[in-house]
């Protein structure tokens, strides 16, 4: 699939504003203070750097050939505005979720057909732009809906609680956990998890009665 990104989407947003500094003021080693960031150039990979910046409240990353994120991304706690249109996502990591002061988040004119359910966690978001991308007729036409962004974030939100306590059937031998018959196991989900060889979140302490006769330990959540 091809498509010229720049011909369906262009960005006017007002709040991009910058001065230059003139001669003088460089050569009297005036410093310069640049909350926002724009690169552009039809980039495909950004440096680690980046991750590094951050006083950062602004970032544009619009108008290049990005493929993926990084999960590095969640450093710049204080971005209030990112931009991503007009590239070529297929997926975003989930850590975008702790962006928590995010106020506009523009994916517009991607591949993305999918979006984390973390998203819902941004709860001071008011802009979000996803035209142009084969995302499901559900979550385009909630998107849609008077108060679209707010609706879809609380939907993504709920099923983010609810994959929370998903979790696949697991079973442990007592002899590789340690166990013996009769144990009262109690143990924090953090503790517990290291246990877990598949990937899973758990929320709350676990309390488990080892019965006479027990040989494993099994989880149908």
């Amino acid at each position: 699939m091809s498509r010229n990104h720049k011909d369906k989407y262009e960005n006017s947003n007002p709040h991009r504003t910058h001065t230059i500094m003139s001669t003088e003021d460089a050569n009297s080693g005036k410093k310069s203070y640049w909350p926002e960031l724009e690169i552009t150039g039809s980039i495909r990979n950004l440096s680690p750097n980046l991750w590094q910046l951050t006083h950062l409240t602004a970032l544009y990353l619009n108008g290049n050939s990005l493929q993926r994120i990084p999960s590095e991304i969640c450093r710049l706690t204080n971005l209030r505005a990112l931009d991503l249109s007009s590239n070529k996502l297929r997926s975003l990591p989930a850590e975008l979720g702790d962006l928590i002061y995010l106020r506009e988040l523009l994916l517009n004119q991607n591949y993305l057909r999918v979006l984390p359910y973390e998203l819902g966690k941004l709860f001071q978001l008011q802009v979000l732009g996803l035209q142009g991308n084969p995302l499901s007729k559900e979550v385009m036409a909630l998107y849609g809906e008077p108060s679209g962004t707010h609706k879809l974030l609380s939907y993504m939100l709920d099923n983010l609680q609810g994959k929370k306590w998903c979790l696949p059937s697991c079973k442990f031998s007592l002899k590789g956990m340690g166990l013996e018959e009769g144990m009262l196991l109690m143990r924090p989900p953090d503790e517990f998890s290291d246990l877990i060889t598949t990937p899973t979140v758990i929320e709350s302490s676990l309390t488990i009665l080892l019965m006479p006769d027990t040989k494993f330990v099994s989880f149908h959540f």
